[in-house]
């Protein structure tokens, strides 16, 4: 483990990825299968491959009391060494003593570390936690709590990584990439390249891959000058979400990866009766459904136009993401949830189907294979007369007394055509007019790239600007909210320099709901790192969505800018902290203004 932190000491201390990766390979290199392995996974920031839902549920709170007890430093010298480091595993490694017999391997560490996650209860984790820390040297404890806390700092994605496999083992970049794509698993991935066995990388079901990400344009024109034919669909203002269907079993996963199949129910039975294995991509939505008969055979009539293509909005339409938000985060989801604010899973893309991963075919490809599916039967509708309900393997449906519903829990999302930018403004106007963002604009010859933003996907919306920044600190508040932390500062990235880190651009107060902010407060309370009082700084984790009338520069924040009249837009618990933006999307906010 000395090894290990000595490399990432080495890996943080440059900015040149060429280095970083040779730093990286020679280590990998020089270690035995098993340890190369484990190397490769917490390299990556992560104490499990990527496809276990194994965590570690250890909070900074609980890291900061260990490091605490086992340094003998008080309060405010490890306030102190926070400030200056902004970083637990650099405050550890600063203020742990140094002593005779301390070491810990590698192999060794992802054993503590799955005990950590088996265990039940803080005390039995302390116990565990203190154990692993007190047995290192400061150096390995500083790597191993970076690790706990998912964040090594040092300017070493994931990608680096697979780039340092390649290098290592003498694969293409490409063959590391897919392989590690498919199983979730950077530790199998190095073993296969070890044994010139990349080509048997099959595909791990139940491990979300990554989501392809799109581009925002201002205007029709700019929509329609990227490529020659287009998809045209509504923007939907939900949650991404990939659905995995084998053998039956039904999982739903978000743009952060965690599954999220607990919080809709009513969706997993709506694609059980798939005949393969498939994943899907597409977005969850508060749905309003057609709610007579009447309204039923319009919607039937209406799915297809002459024209052969899906008409937005005829099963139903989405209904505003406020409503959705009140079912996120529920372990539990009751009848009356379920039958007041009912889902639908848009689905507009499929990645794997026929026991063939289709990411590198046309997206006029995989929309064939996606409409095959889709037309399986009883897939996308059922209809229910009077007051029933169906308990299924991983789903309860209550439907409302004497109606005749449509019942549309999958839908495939409806697709249009634009060859002028006349045409996109009325498909525009339109999606618009239906309570959607806006338009999403895509290459019909483009494959579907993983995590990745480019200009085959396009996303047309207009708003007032917006920015996704993470919370860095919290204060109580005044009057009905004295007793609530509901004034939040905030932060984008800084990525200017070798290891990006977060400065802080405003605060607000304003937005959320009395329910949200209670939900936060709790939250809050448990993921302090200090306590100043009437302030609290806590772990950067949460990422709101903040809009605001300007922007100026001001010396008031580390960023260099302020918001004028910052209010929070919602909570975005489907994104992660590094998914925020940056300080370079700011200054493009800014010139747009100034100019």
């Amino acid at each position: 483990m000395q090894r290990f932190a000595k490399t990432c000491e080495a890996t943080a201390a440059t900015a040149k990825k060429s280095l970083k990766t040779a730093a990286v390979a020679d280590y990998l290199k020089s270690l035995p299968p098993e340890e190369a392995a484990t190397a490769a996974v917490f390299l990556s920031g992560k104490a499990f491959p990527a496809w276990e839902e194994t965590t570690l549920q250890v909070g900074g709170r609980l890291l900061w009391r260990v490091v605490a007890e086992l340094s003998g430093t008080n309060e405010a010298s490890l306030t102190a060494a926070y400030r200056k480091h902004g970083d637990l595993g650099a405050v550890a490694g600063e203020v742990l003593p140094e002593l005779n017999g301390q070491g810990i391997g590698l192999v060794e560490a992802a054993r503590i570390f799955r005990e950590i996650a088996a265990a039940r209860g803080p005390s039995a984790k302390t116990g565990l936690v203190r154990h692993l820390l007190a047995g290192a040297t400061p150096l390995e404890a500083k790597y191993l709590v970076k690790i706990m806390t998912g964040d090594l700092r040092i300017g070493l994605k994931e990608s680096l990584v697979e780039e340092s496999i390649a290098k290592a083992y003498g694969s293409t970049l490409a063959e590391i990439q897919r392989s590690n794509m498919l199983l979730g698993d950077l530790g199998e991935t190095l073993r296969l390249a070890l044994d010139g066995r990349l080509a048997e990388a099959k595909m791990r079901m139940f491990h979300p891959m990554g989501f392809m990400l799109a581009s925002p344009v201002e205007s029709a024109e700019e929509g329609l000058g990227y490529f020659a034919e287009a998809a045209v669909e509504d923007k939907y203002d939900g949650i991404r979400a990939q659905a995995h269907v084998s053998g039956g079993e039904v999982k739903f996963f978000s743009r952060t990866r965690d599954e999220i199949t607990e919080s809709f129910p009513e969706l997993p039975d709506s694609l059980a009766g798939l005949s393969q294995d498939a994943i899907l991509d597409g977005e969850i939505v508060a749905w309003k459904y057609p709610v007579d008969a009447a309204d039923t055979q319009q919607v039937v009539d209406e799915v297809l136009s002459e024209a052969g293509e899906q008409k937005a909005g005829g099963l139903g339409r989405a209904r505003p993401f406020s409503v959705l938000q009140q079912r996120l985060g529920r372990k539990k989801v009751s009848e009356k949830i379920l039958r007041e604010i009912p889902v639908a899973y848009l689905v507009f893309d499929v990645l794997y189907a026929e026991g063939e991963l289709l990411i590198d075919r046309p997206l006029r490809e995989r929309a064939r294979v996606l409409d095959e599916l889709m037309s399986q039967q009883d897939l996308n509708h059922r209809e229910h007369r009077g007051k029933q309900r169906k308990i299924g393997a991983q789903g309860k449906f209550m439907f409302e007394e004497n109606v005749d519903r449509l019942v549309t829990h999958v839908v495939r999302a409806p697709v249009l055509r634009a060859k002028t930018p006349d045409e996109l403004e009325e498909h525009f106007t339109a999606a618009q007019a239906r309570g959607n963002e806006g338009l999403m604009i895509k290459d019909l010859g483009s494959a579907y790239l993983p995590g990745k933003r480019g200009k085959s996907w396009l996303k047309m919306k207009r708003e007032l600007a917006t920015l996704d920044v993470v919370v860095t600190a919290v204060e109580y508040g005044h009057g009905k909210r004295m007793g609530v932390l509901s004034d939040y500062t905030f932060a984008v990235w800084d990525t200017d320099t070798n290891n990006a880190q977060l400065v802080n651009i405003g605060k607000a107060y304003s937005g959320l709901t009395d329910v949200e902010i209670a939900e936060m407060t709790q939250w809050f309370l448990e993921h302090t790192i200090e306590d100043q009082g009437f302030r609290r700084t806590v772990e950067p984790k949460i990422v709101l969505e903040v809009a605001f009338n300007n922007m100026m520069k001001s010396e008031r924040h580390e960023s260099g800018y302020a918001l004028r009249f910052p209010r929070i837009v919602r909570l975005r618990p489907d994104k992660t902290a590094d998914e925020a933006d940056t300080i370079g999307r700011v200054r493009e906010i800014f010139d747009q203004q100034s100019g």
